[in-house]
């Protein structure tokens, strides 16, 4: 049976991956990518193709979106331009890159429910209706904080939320990690916030700031807060391979 060039059917999932900028690529359906789960032709390593269901609900299945498999990942990126030698990338880094993937989304969900909160009367279940990548599309925001001197943002997407019928666009700037410790879980530094397209949007963005300014915990306490959660991670790490030792 010929494999399906559609996005899969099956319990009528859809993966979570960046809309590539080739349209000819596109399901116009759903505005997402083909679930290719063939391996490329120059493919150096089989890839496992089963796939984790996300927390973000999808208010065109009525279920969550599907993370890709690696081998869809990996076939994303080759349709990008990707290009490694033979010692550049194995199976194991498919594995981490993958999972850094996921975690990225998943924390960018939680900044997103962060902001619908305000509006949790209007609506309680607010879902990702479609989202797209614009890694070269620097926000406002992003270019002129490069103005002042800090670092630009490695990728951007924007989600458009459904907030009970209505259209709310995220935009989403990836940084690299402050933190070079693999315990600490933060593979990327988010930004996360509404886009300025409707008063709505703007009011929020003022009530945020306000908040941040009188509530937010200061960036020393969150970075010792950091150092304590990577500790205790380290410690249990330390007691869990010294108890399998004495097993």
């Amino acid at each position: 049976m010929a494999v399906s060039e559609c996005p899969v059917q099956e319990a009528r999932d859809q993966v979570l991956m960046p809309v590539p900028e080739d349209g000819n690529q596109m399901n116009l359906a759903n505005h997402m990518s083909p679930t290719n789960q063939l391996p490329s032709p120059d493919q150096p390593f089989p890839l496992p193709t089963d796939r984790q269901k996300s927390s973000i609900p999808n208010p065109a299945t009525g279920q969550n979106w599907v993370y890709p498999s690696q081998q869809m990942f990996w076939n994303a990126m080759k349709r990008k331009g990707w290009q490694w030698g033979p010692q550049d990338i194995n199976a194991k880094d498919m594995e981490q890159i993958i999972k850094i993937h996921n975690a990225n989304n998943e924390k960018a969900w939680e900044e997103v429910l962060k902001w619908e909160r305000m509006h949790l009367k209007e609506c309680p279940n607010p879902q990702l209706k479609s989202f797209g990548g614009k890694a070269q599309d620097y926000s406002p925001r992003a270019r002129i904080r490069g103005w002042m001197g800090y670092q630009m943002p490695f990728d951007r997407h924007d989600w458009i939320v459904d907030r009970n019928g209505t259209e709310v666009r995220y935009i989403i700037d990836y940084y690299d990690s402050p933190t070079d410790s693999p315990a600490s879980q933060k593979f990327a530094q988010l930004d996360v916030r509404p886009a300025l397209d409707s008063r709505t949007a703007v009011w929020d963005r003022m009530k945020m700031a306000w908040y941040r300014l009188m509530y937010a915990p200061s960036i020393s306490q969150l970075r010792r807060e950091d150092m304590i959660r990577e500790e205790m991670k380290r410690r249990e790490a330390q007691q869990a391979a010294a108890a399998t030792t004495t097993s």
